[in-house]
């Protein structure tokens, strides 16, 4: 039995998700980051580092993982699924998880912070990220010109990847002018485990409105994780 250690964010979704399409059982132990459930030491003996997700592998005594990369190979390498035992399909897998963990994630990732949550609005800083964050886009639509899926076969790296690039919007990115990226996003928008993945520990609607109380909530309670 797996620990699930998390909240509804793209990290914790990768893992989530990554859980279910390996139909592993696995209990959910949700981590509420307004009120720094993440800071408290009892969690801070599982990751150091204070931050979801993470897991501990109840069959292999105990074994505590933190970082959402290194936690979906874990659980792919245990099952055999997700990720080719082939050293170059292998690669290929982690080339484009890495691609997420060191570009995608990082750069939407501050995108969110300068246009939603940091109380300046610096528009230098939010156009550094949002082109960023597009190219990395192209990057990827360029790719799914003659793939289906980012390695081959669907793994852990079209999980990492979808799980982040569905909040597109959010960080103020459109992809409408990516076909490749945008039927990509499609088809694994409709896989069972990305459905069901994305409600744990529970559905996270954003906002559409941008005038809306509940944006402003949402923004509010947003500024409040930054700070821990």
């Amino acid at each position: 039995m797996i620990d699930l250690y998390t909240a509804s964010t793209p990290n914790g979704w990768k893992v989530s998700i990554t859980l279910e399409e390996l139909s592993m059982p696995y209990k959910v132990k949700e981590i509420d980051l307004i009120k720094g459930d993440q800071k408290k030491k009892s969690f801070l003996k599982i990751n150091p580092n204070g931050r979801i997700p993470a897991i501990i592998d109840r069959e292999k005594n105990n074994l505590a993982i933190f970082e959402s990369g290194a936690i979906m190979i874990y659980l792919a390498e245990k099952t055999g699924k997700l990720l080719p035992s082939d050293p170059a399909k292998k690669s290929e897998v982690l080339q484009w998880l890495m691609f997420q963990m060191g570009g995608i994630g990082p750069m939407m990732g501050q995108a969110n912070v300068f246009y939603r949550y940091f109380p300046e609005k610096l528009q230098s800083v939010i156009d550094r990220y949002q082109n960023e964050s597009k190219r990395l886009f192209t990057v990827i639509d360029k790719h799914l010109e003659s793939n289906q899926y980012l390695a081959q076969d669907f793994s852990i790296a079209d999980i990492a990847n979808w799980s982040w690039i569905r909040i597109h919007k959010w960080s103020g990115v459109e992809i409408e002018d990516l076909p490749n990226l945008k039927r990509w996003m499609d088809e694994i928008n409709l896989r069972p485990a990305c459905i069901k993945g994305v409600e744990i520990p529970r559905a996270l609607e954003l906002p559409d409105d941008e005038n809306s109380e509940k944006i402003k909530e949402f923004e509010k309670n947003a500024k409040k994780i930054l700070q821990k």
